[in-house]
């Protein structure tokens, strides 16, 4: 009888049948897979924030003589984490374009690629040049992409916003009177905004300013009359955020699904090995900003910081750190905030992008980072010397002083604050005596290992492309 069945196609045809669900749908549906994917970018962002940014940026600094990120060693393995997991969950969010495409879901369509413009700048703002037009294709047995310049890819991230503002437009246009809603039995599938489309619009544009502002030094692209367009001549057609309300905070719970990263971790994984540094405290006090109170534990009467970038043997004695309320945080799921989109204006409009008064940018994005943490702005904090804006002084303090406040804003929000670093020099950092890669930021993360060894072709092209495959090797935007 297994002969016979080996010998057939009917017995293979059959058990094909047998083992399939006519229920199930062949392929997973958009709202199906929003949540899980976003949840899982943001939660794994947070991980490495903890990780990677806080130290190479100096909100903390750890205890541990041998973790030396602090001091710009960044070995190879850490290149695959992030990797890893961003290609994974692009496929979601390409699926939920493809899914939605094939049913004409124009709101679906607009979030994947929303979605897929965020995690794609985050791969390619790490890495440089990376796989992206024939990346996400195994299924379809592409399993050596090739990879693309990142002057490719931020165009096509460009493309793929335009197209999500005009999806995104054309459903308001058609619900004149109604709030822009997903079917209701969708909206509790939305984590981010409850199935608010108009909010999904904008949260595309700001993202769209964000990318703009990260490219504006290159001449290939015309980032400053894009600008420009957005926020003066077609501001109807392009809405951004106007409110702390409006930010794209992914807000963790303490039940499942919508868990902390650090919902499962011992306090001691958490804060135990590391203190806060001297730069993040001394100028959150010389600010007298309240946030202190929600991100450092006291020491003794007050707060203080440790020296980053130390001399290896030498380890300074840990004083402030962060409270153990933060674990928890709903505020830790920040995608990208109100204050944010302030700071990209005020900086806009120093650089002459835009005709308005930085000042007026800076002063939003200063108030609304604080109320945003659930604080009142101090009785005149905007005219304290550390903070007011000084129209006297040069270009380079008054880049810095938007920048430092920016810095703050991007409180473990994945990379974004070593992105701006690299982009602009600011805020100035301190650089310690331990200090090693000649004292030079790193400009990127080295491409994967198994990159290496399961596409060496595509890899050893991309190399040679960008002028090797170094932590010091500076991506497209930043040359």
């Amino acid at each position: 009888m297994a002969a016979t069945c080996l010998a057939t196609s009917s017995c293979t045809k059959e058990f094909e049948e047998l083992n399939t669900n006519p229920n199930a749908t062949e392929a997973a549906t958009p709202s199906a897979l929003l949540a899980p994917a976003l949840h899982d970018v943001v939660t794994r962002n947070n991980n490495r924030a903890l990780r990677l940014t806080n130290e190479l940026m100096q909100v903390h600094v750890t205890i541990l003589d041998t973790d030396e990120i602090h001091r710009y060693v960044i070995r190879p393995g850490e290149s695959d984490y992030m990797w890893n997991n961003w290609y994974l969950q692009r496929t979601n969010f390409v699926n939920i374009y493809k899914s939605a495409q094939a049913t004409q879901q124009k709101s679906y369509m607009g979030i994947g690629l929303i979605l897929d413009a965020w995690v794609t700048s985050l791969i390619t703002d790490t890495y440089g040049d990376v796989p992206y037009t024939e990346a996400n294709q195994g299924r379809d047995g592409r399993l050596q992409p090739k990879f693309d310049s990142q002057e490719l890819i931020y165009k096509d991230l460009f493309a793929k916003l335009e197209e999500a503002n005009a999806l995104l437009a054309s459903l308001e246009a058609a619900a004149t009177d109604l709030p822009l809603m997903l079917p209701e039995d969708e909206q509790r599938l939305d984590p981010l905004y409850n199935g608010n489309l108009t909010l999904w619009r904008k949260l595309g544009n700001s993202l769209y300013l964000r990318l703009l502002m990260r490219v504006s030094g290159r001449p290939e692209v015309d980032a400053a009359g894009k600008i420009r367009e957005i926020v003066e001549t077609n501001t109807s057609f392009y809405p951004i955020f106007e409110s702390n309300e409006e930010s794209a905070i992914l807000r963790y719970t303490t039940t499942q699904p919508l868990t902390s990263a650090f919902a499962d971790l011992r306090e001691y994984d958490f804060n135990g090995s590391h203190g806060l540094s001297e730069f993040f405290v001394n100028n959150l006090n010389e600010m007298e900003d309240p946030r202190l109170t929600k991100w450092a534990t006291k020491y003794g009467s007050g707060y203080s910081g440790m020296s980053s970038g130390y001399v290896p043997g030498n380890i300074p004695e840990r004083q402030s750190y962060y409270p153990k309320a933060l674990m928890n945080e709903p505020l830790l799921g920040n995608i990208l905030n109100y204050g944010e989109v302030q700071f990209i204006l005020a900086e806009a409009a120093l650089r002459g992008y835009i005709s308005s008064d930085p000042k007026t940018y800076y002063d939003k994005g200063v108030a609304g980072a604080i109320t945003m943490w659930g604080l009142e702005v101090p009785a005149g904090h905007l005219e304290k010397e550390a903070v007011a804006w000084n129209n006297a002084a040069d270009f380079e303090a008054k880049l810095d002083k938007i920048m430092l406040q920016k810095y703050y804003t991007l409180f473990f929000t994945d990379f974004q604050q070593w992105f701006e670093y690299r982009r602009t020099g600011h805020p100035v950092l301190p650089i310690g005596p331990g200090v090693q890669n000649g004292g030079v930021m790193p400009s990127r993360f080295r491409y994967p290992i198994t990159v290496q060894s399961l596409n060496g072709a595509n890899y050893s092209a991309a190399v040679a492309a960008m002028g090797g495959d170094d932590i010091n090797t500076k991506v497209w935007w930043d040359q």
